[in-house]
């Protein structure tokens, strides 16, 4: 509590574009990418809508396989209830336990965890590390998509297939302080007629009702993310069920055009989160320039929202900021984003993204000390992580 109240992270604002214009005094690394693979490219963008404009319209919509009406009540039975407590930061293992006990897989949250954690001090763990734990480690298939809707999750429901959604939440934290957080949840059923999902909450109980209105305020912090773990002989059901979200390109253009509605009629900590994930969208569509200029926009809109609600832990969870300055050749912003980021953290500065995407910043401005230190940084909270192994084996360099 000391520390926090010596230097409350919620005063901490990032201010991008300060030093734009650095020289570029060394050779740009080429960054290797750790979210899922399959990033479209050269795709056409939804417009950006500004409270003055009208939003283009999107994709048509075109019907899904399911076109008998959907039970107004389900609740899918068979997910063993994992709790996140006794172990910090658990809630990703705890989940992606949840969600793979439903069908039958032998999960053990704390071997899921040394997997997906393997240093506890990490912060967050990724939907496409949870996605990837899952690909390598059982027999089953998995979907990772965005801009998921209520009808969505009601469809994938009563198919037969829980939902493994991420989510911002006010929680208390481990220093007694209530304040927005990440959080991961198992949603295995509905109730049309109280309007409410029936989630698996690892930190709150089995069976916890969720109103639609709760669920969509929290979910929009993280780009309406979701996960569907299925048999691999289900692969082309699943997919029909997603209609034309099924097709990846066409996903991102849908969750953009969905956040570029949202700025327009949100306002405070909501119309931040649209401006982010309307940057987050166009990041994965590779027009790196306008999802800076919307990550712009949600930084400025950042020091409007009261401190008490400031998400300030977003760049624990999410890191297409970096992707985006750097690749709109803005180092330094990467730089001082990660230092913002690490600087406001209460606890030990244990984010392993914001380490490697320093050090690519810092590599290109010619600083390859500096870069080599902040990858090993990065391994030192978590081991074996890639990116940055590969970065310091380009640079002959031992991690």
């Amino acid at each position: 509590m000391l520390k926090y109240a010596l230097n409350p992270p919620e005063k901490v604002i990032f201010v991008p574009g300060a030093q734009q214009n650095a020289t570029i005094q060394g050779t740009i690394p080429s960054p290797v990418a750790y979210t899922p693979t399959s990033q479209p490219t050269n795709t056409p963008l939804p417009t950006q809508v500004t409270p003055q404009q009208t939003a283009t319209p999107g994709p048509t919509a075109v019907p899904t396989s399911t076109a008998t009406p959907i039970p107004t009540k389900v609740a899918l039975s068979g997910v063993e209830y994992t709790t996140q407590h006794g172990r910090l930061n658990y809630c990703a293992p705890a989940n992606l336990t949840m969600a793979l006990s439903y069908w039958g897989w032998p999960a053990v949250r704390n071997e899921v965890g040394e997997a997906v954690k393997p240093d506890e001090r990490d912060k967050n763990v990724m939907p496409y590390e949870l996605a990837d734990y899952v690909l390598e480690n059982t027999d089953m298939g998995v979907v990772t998509r965005v801009g998921g809707d209520i009808e969505l999750l009601k469809r994938l429901i009563s198919a037969g297939y829980p939902v493994l959604v991420e989510k911002g939440t006010f929680l208390v934290d481990i220093s007694n302080v209530y304040s927005w957080m990440g959080h991961y949840q198992v949603l295995t059923g509905y109730d049309e007629t109280k309007g409410v999902f029936i989630a698996q909450d690892s930190y709150t109980g089995p069976d916890w009702e969720v109103p639609y209105d709760v669920l969509i305020d929290g979910w929009r912090a993280f780009n309406h993310t979701y996960l569907v773990i299925h048999p691999k002989e289900d692969e082309v059901k699943v997919m029909e069920l997603l209609g034309p979200d099924a097709d990846e390109v066409t996903n991102y253009q849908n969750a953009a055009l969905l956040a570029s509605n949202e700025v327009v009629g949100l306002e405070g900590i909501e119309k931040f989160f649209a401006w982010f994930n309307r940057g987050t969208n166009l990041m994965r569509l590779q027009d790196y320039a306008g999802a800076a200029a919307a990550y712009d926009e949600a930084f400025a809109v950042y020091p409007t929202i009261p401190e008490e609600e400031r998400p300030w832990r977003m760049m624990w969870y999410q890191t297409g900021p970096y992707f985006a300055y750097f690749h709109s050749g803005r180092y330094w912003d990467v730089i001082s984003l990660a230092d913002t980021t690490l600087n406001a953290m209460q606890s030990e500065k244990s984010l392993e993204e914001s380490y490697y995407w320093r050090g690519l910043a810092k590599a290109a401005l010619g600083d390859t000390a500096g870069a080599i230190a902040d990858y090993r940084l990065s391994l030192e909270f978590h081991p074996g992580f890639e990116p940055s192994l590969i970065q310091l084996n380009q640079l002959g360099v031992e991690p």
